[in-house]
């Protein structure tokens, strides 16, 4: 049987990256798929990835970072779909530059998207699981929240604080049945990585002991560990990918 028959699961972030690779793995696996990005057209391109699948899919154009149109999309979801079993928070953006350059614009982009987005849609389907007393929480971090980056203190905020609201949230929750565990994922094959200078890719990969970038389809793994049966027991944790890059 499929690991998550029956089961419906939303993804933010889903139109491209590390989020359309866990929509397709969740689908993949009998999941019917609520598929968030910021722009309808990459929406809809994942909901007919995965509906060529045989999945049920749904397309929302939401900005994570606007708590009105985070419940209002998290109510229209729950009155479509009857439930939502799986959260992944996975909407995330950069907004590189050395402290002393960081304009307040792009700390707050960054931190409103990538933390504030979890908090939004969490809190948003909070409710609905606890009342089904089940439930799964994915937020996806990075490494670089565990161990920072010069030139990424906004996106390093947003990642380490994204990890205390996961242990936090997991807490809160677990006498409901629902677990809460966030991914670190080292360097990914994404668009975000695909613009990095060649000399400053080979510097990264020096610092990896498997010696390769990871690929979104690793993250999906993952995160289908934690959502699937074999997840049941684990809350709390985050479960970091990055081929040995932090021990």
């Amino acid at each position: 049987m499929s690991q998550l028959a029956n089961q419906i699961a939303v993804v933010t972030g889903a139109g491209r990256g590390i989020g359309r690779a866990i929509a397709l793995k969740f689908a993949a696996e009998g999941a019917d798929v609520v598929c968030v990005s910021r722009t309808q057209e990459n929406s809809e391109k994942a909901a007919n990835e995965i509906g060529a699948l045989g999945r049920k899919a749904w397309a929302f154009a939401v900005d994570v970072a606007d708590s009105a149109a985070v419940n209002a999309a998290a109510e229209k979801i729950l009155a479509d779909c009857g439930k939502v079993d799986i959260l992944v928070n996975n909407a995330g953006v950069t907004r590189d530059g050395l402290l002393m350059r960081m304009s307040d614009a792009d700390w707050d982009t960054v931190l409103n998207t990538n933390l504030k987005g979890a908090f939004f849609f969490t809190k948003a389907f909070s409710r609905a699981m606890i009342k089904a007393r089940t439930g799964r929480i994915i937020n996806v971090s990075s490494v670089i929240g565990l161990i920072g980056n010069a030139g990424q203190s906004n996106y390093a905020a947003s990642k380490a604080g994204l990890i205390g609201f996961t242990q936090s949230v997991a807490r809160e929750l677990a006498g409901r049945g629902i677990t809460a565990n966030a991914i670190a994922p080292g360097f990914i094959e994404t668009d975000m990585t695909s613009e990095l200078k060649p000399e400053m890719r080979d510097a990264i990969l020096k610092q990896i002991p498997l010696g390769s970038f990871g690929s979104a389809e690793d993250i999906a793994a993952a995160a289908l560990y934690l959502a699937g049966a074999s997840g049941r027991y684990v809350t709390g944790q985050v479960l970091t990918v990055d081929g040995g890059m932090v021990m």
